[in-house]
């Protein structure tokens, strides 16, 4: 008989275990002990993937600077915390485009969430609803929307699009995502055409021509069984063209993938609701800014008048903070939703969610903070090194 020690309390306790449970109980309590942070997911997570998989969700663009800018830039900036007030009571909820949340965390768009997990971006649907935020479903999900649905009807959802080049398939998608109750269209904007990524490439890694996207199929296909030849995406869709989608949709829009404050001010003249800043996890233009050194001159622009997010580089309770500070209304987690699938599929996106939440709780109480509403510049400062 073999046993081991465990606290219970102040008590230190001696339990059996027979032979069969053994190999089981090490294996949950090295997973128990050692995914205590997001980036214990992400070692984790490429134990578990297959290359191709792991290279797939880490991949980025060319040499790769803007990736590691994104979670680098973070580390330059340096907080300010006010002491001695009263934060017996610390409330991480916020609102946005009006639909209150627990936490300003939210989650981004990513494709083909099957190759993580089986379930895929049902899972990753399932796991948003219990944590009560928001998910942006991708145009290239591996899942077709309306399952998505079914498995959390009561989840807080955006569609994320890729403007085709068929306006009619764009028409329906739409129709599509208002029908199934989605709350906003988030258009991708710096995706004309698919950055240079060299891991792909070297795998000669085809997603497209190996997994159906049932969501550009039409009606008739999605009874099918047969693979898809989908449109290609619109690479001459220009700010002329966010009328067309206006005058198909009674959504918000909200345009993903703006850095710059000319770009910003031109999202407010076309009377759009919300502005990501993001590079796309630096997996398109690489040597473009890390998003939150972008953040402050996009907030500055829009002046309050439409809200705006982040996506990109966050990794902990710390950085959520710094992103608010700077004037982001919520965050959004691409990659380390992906490393929680493939780890613990539905409860590994959950227990993701769960660590960056009570990290900023604990951030905000540390410094200061009763409500999100309370967080200000004043909490940061850049650091001199």
């Amino acid at each position: 008989m073999v046993s081991r020690h465990i606290l219970q309390g102040a008590r230190l306790v001696w339990l059996p275990l027979d032979a069969a449970t053994i190999p089981n109980y090490w294996k949950s309590l090295k997973s128990e002990m050692s995914l205590v942070c997001l980036a214990d997911f992400q070692a984790h997570a490429r134990e578990l993937l297959s290359r191709s998989s792991w290279d797939f969700i880490e991949g980025e663009a060319d040499e790769g600077i803007t990736n590691k800018d994104n979670v680098a830039a973070f580390k330059k900036i340096r907080l300010r915390p006010r002491c001695l007030r009263d934060v017996s009571k610390v409330d991480t909820r916020t609102t946005i485009q009006g639909m209150e949340i627990s936490a300003p965390i939210c989650i981004s768009p990513t494709a083909f969430h099957c190759i993580a997990w089986p379930d895929g971006e049902m899972s990753t649907a399932r796991a948003a609803q219990k944590a009560d935020i928001c998910y942006v479903t991708s145009t290239y999900a591996s899942c077709t929307l309306e399952d998505i649905v079914a498995a959390a009807p009561r989840g807080f959802r955006w569609f994320q699009l890729y403007v085709q080049s068929d306006w009619e398939l764009n028409k329906q998608l739409v129709q599509r995502v208002e029908a199934l109750g989605f709350k906003a269209l988030v258009i991708t904007a710096d995706a004309p055409v698919v950055g240079k990524r060299r891991r792909d490439i070297k795998n000669q890694l085809n997603l497209k021509a190996n997994l159906m996207l049932k969501d550009l199929r039409s009606p008739e296909e999605r009874n099918s069984a047969r693979y898809v030849q989908t449109s290609s995406i619109n690479p001459s869709f220009s700010w002329n063209d966010l009328s067309l989608v206006q005058s198909i949709t009674r959504l918000p829009i909200i345009l993903k993938g703006i850095l710059t404050k000319e770009d910003a001010e031109l999202a407010m003249k076309h009377n759009v609701q919300g502005i990501f800043v993001s590079n796309h996890g630096g997996r398109q233009l690489d040597e473009v800014p890390a998003s939150i050194d972008a953040l402050a001159e996009v907030v500055a622009a829009v002046r309050g008048k439409i809200e705006v997010y982040l996506d990109g580089g966050v990794r902990t309770g710390n950085d959520v903070l710094k992103a608010l500070a700077l004037g982001a209304k919520c965050v959004f987690l691409g990659r380390p939703i992906l490393w929680g699938l493939a780890c613990e599929g539905e409860h590994g996106v959950e227990k993701i969610l769960d660590i960056l939440k009570t990290e900023f709780h604990t951030t905000m109480t540390l410094a200061g903070c009763r409500s999100v509403s309370e967080i200000s510049q004043d909490l940061i400062q850049f650091s001199r090194l």
